[in-house]
């Protein structure tokens, strides 16, 4: 287990036990202020979409074509914005800063 900084809709700021192993999607779908998931991870939906703090952005894999296609085409994008589904989260991201975007 390794913690990721999550702000929520509100404002609010929670640490989250996540699990290594797993993508910050299913490591955020079950939280109460969490995201809704709706495709189950298969990069369809973009009901995950989470704005990655600037310091942590660049320390990602880099987003697939079709992970942005989906991104740009919501009124939320910000340059910041990934698909939760998309990120598998590994003890190096430890810390990792993420904000929960608005629902489209």
């Amino acid at each position: 287990m390794a913690v990721i900084k999550v702000t929520d809709r509100d404002g609010i700021e929670h640490d989250v036990d996540a699990k290594t192993g797993f993508t910050l999607m299913e490591n955020l779908r079950d939280l109460e202020y969490g995201v809704a998931a709706v495709c189950g991870g298969m990069c369809a939906c973009a009901t995950c979409h989470v704005y990655i703090d600037p310091e942590w952005f660049d320390r990602l894999p880099a987003r697939q074509s079709d992970e942005l296609d989906l991104l740009r085409d919501l009124s939320t994008y910000q340059p910041n914005s990934r698909l939760s589904c998309q990120i598998k989260f590994t003890g190096e991201l430890a810390g990792l800063k993420l904000r929960i975007a608005d629902d489209e």
